[in-house]
């Protein structure tokens, strides 16, 4: 499968900067994956997560406050305000991780049922980490 660079960055830093095999986002009219090849887009992203399947086959998640995504056939460059990658060695460390990402989407001012969702989907990604 080809792949696709995938970059996140925020204004601390870089989150991610590797070849991923697909990519999904939480775009402001709704979820959207990516894969390489795709077709050039430019949009906002709402809080949420970002999942993706790196070049080795690892599922990885980032949860987002708020930002935006540049898509081309190559690449894949989010530029967000705050994240937090559900990541971690041990299951102590993803913990720490799944309670700064709640942490960080609690800051939102937004519907409950939004927040619960992407509560739920940071909890099932930790759980393929594990």
């Amino acid at each position: 499968m080809e792949t696709i660079n995938l970059s996140i960055v925020t204004p601390l830093g870089k989150i991610f900067d590797d070849k991923v095999k697909s990519v999904t986002l939480p775009g402001s009219e709704g979820e959207f994956g990516v894969l390489a090849q795709h077709v050039g887009l430019l949009t906002t992203l709402e809080p949420g997560v970002i999942e993706f399947v790196t070049h080795d086959n690892i599922k990885e998640s980032v949860a987002i406050k708020w930002g935006g995504v540049q898509v081309s056939e190559s690449a894949v460059d989010v530029l967000v305000d705050e994240a937090v990658a559900i990541r971690g060695d041990n299951e102590s460390d993803i913990a720490k991780a799944i309670e700064s990402a709640k942490a960080l989407l609690s800051e939102v001012k937004d519907s409950d049922a939004m927040i619960a969702s992407v509560e739920t989907k940071i909890e099932s990604a930790a759980k393929n980490i594990i």
